[in-house]
């Protein structure tokens, strides 16, 4: 008896997996976490009581089976993806209302420009964008999709992976002419920090070069909760901190702001599309996230 025809998204995940060599890049390009992936193969392989792959600790390789899976498999998913793409574009146009929650500075120059695009695309669509830099309740408030950045504590989410975002020191050049010199991590704790309290851990950091990993504690007398609030005192001098890369590269540009330390690096952040548990996801809400995460792409 020949086994059982596996679920479509698990040949999906394997031919990921197979085609880019990495549990890692494979999560990224479908927009799970490894977890995941790794929870998929070996279902897979379950399934058909075979081995697929076989791990390394630098790559990902296919088995014989693995192999004879994969050539037949990818061209026969690509073939139906395109299929269902064509179908998809013959559906009605997109109505309604989409809700999209976002933090309020990442909502003001990245997402409202793009729902601005996308509703020029789609005018029988509706946009309500709600910014907020606390956590918003998805069911509560009734929003479809949610852009968050950072990490999400629970992989059970349903989300997508648009990007990621490096994180860097960054303080202004008045501010650093008047403190003490910075020369190492370790010179960090002796500084003025801004605390930005919506972090996980926003006094504790961890640099690394070189393999080296150095932790420095952080003491801070002015604290706030707005990312907002965080660029101007940075801006004015009041202090310095941590920040993101690209949501400053225009400060950075201008020289309003310099990276301190830019020889050493901190740990990278995730920006995440998070759906409703639990609920159908919408036409609308599929597409707006597929078009935001195009433009982000474009934009870096």
């Amino acid at each position: 008896m020949p086994p059982p025809v596996p679920d479509l998204n698990l040949l999906r995940t394997f031919v990921a997996v197979a085609a880019v060599g990495s549990f890692t890049a494979a999560a990224e390009r479908l927009g799970v976490t490894r977890p995941q992936v790794s929870q998929q193969i070996r279902k897979l392989e379950s399934a058909l009581a075979t081995q697929l792959l076989r791990r390394t600790t630098r790559r990902v390789g296919l088995t014989q089976e693995g192999r004879f899976l994969y050539e037949r498999c990818a061209p026969l998913l690509g073939d139906i993806d395109s299929s269902l793409e064509r179908l998809g574009n013959t559906q009605p146009e997109l109505s309604g209302t989409l809700r999209i929650g976002a933090p309020i500075d990442h909502a003001a120059q990245v997402i409202a420009p793009v729902a601005a695009e996308f509703s020029r695309a789609h005018p029988l669509l509706k946009i309500d964008l709600r910014a907020s830099d606390h956590i918003q309740d998805l069911i509560a408030e009734g929003i479809d999709v949610s852009i968050r950045i950072g990490w999400l504590p629970d992989s059970s989410m349903r989300v997508t992976k648009l990007a990621d975002f490096h994180q860097v020191v960054l303080a202004s050049a008045g501010y650093l002419a008047r403190s003490r010199p910075i020369v190492a991590p370790s010179d960090l704790a002796n500084q003025q920090w801004i605390e930005l309290s919506l972090l996980r851990a926003p006094l504790t950091w961890t640099f690394e070069r070189d393999g080296e990993k150095v932790p420095v504690r952080m003491s801070a007398r002015l604290k706030t909760d707005s990312p907002t609030v965080l660029r101007s005192w940075l801006m004015a001098g009041a202090g310095i901190s941590v920040a993101s890369l690209h949501a400053f590269s225009r400060e950075l540009s201008e020289g309003v702001l310099v990276r301190v330390l830019p020889d050493w690096q901190l740990p990278s952040g995730g920006i995440f599309a998070v759906y409703p548990p639990g609920t159908h996801i919408s036409s609308s809400s599929r597409t707006f996230v597929e078009f935001l995460r195009t433009r982000m792409h474009a934009a870096r």
